[in-house]
């Protein structure tokens, strides 16, 4: 996620050489690697920045966060999360 969206940890990977998460941005679900925050646990929310949890939020920060941003931009935030209904519709390349 680009613009800084708060992501919740669904799932923690730790079989391979770094620590991995599932984050759920409310739908769309991306891998991130913990390496930089080894504290965070399932059920928090991090800041993921090119596939680095670079921050970890609470969950009341997280969800004013998403509520304001879906304010400010509720089709380029539903579009970023991954959960814009229109774009299942949208006609993908020929």
């Amino acid at each position: 996620m680009c613009l800084g969206i708060p992501g919740k940890v669904v799932e923690i990977r730790e079989g391979g050489p770094l620590r991995m998460a599932l984050v759920d941005y409310g739908g769309a679900r991306k891998e991130a690697c913990l390496e930089y925050l080894p504290d965070v646990g399932l059920g928090d929310y991090v800041i993921v920045h090119v596939g680095f949890a670079i921050s970890q939020v609470d969950e009341e920060e997280a969800l004013r966060t998403i509520e304001l941003l879906r304010m400010l931009d509720p089709e380029g935030v539903e579009l970023e999360l991954g959960t814009d209904p229109d774009a299942a519709a949208a006609p993908g390349p020929a």
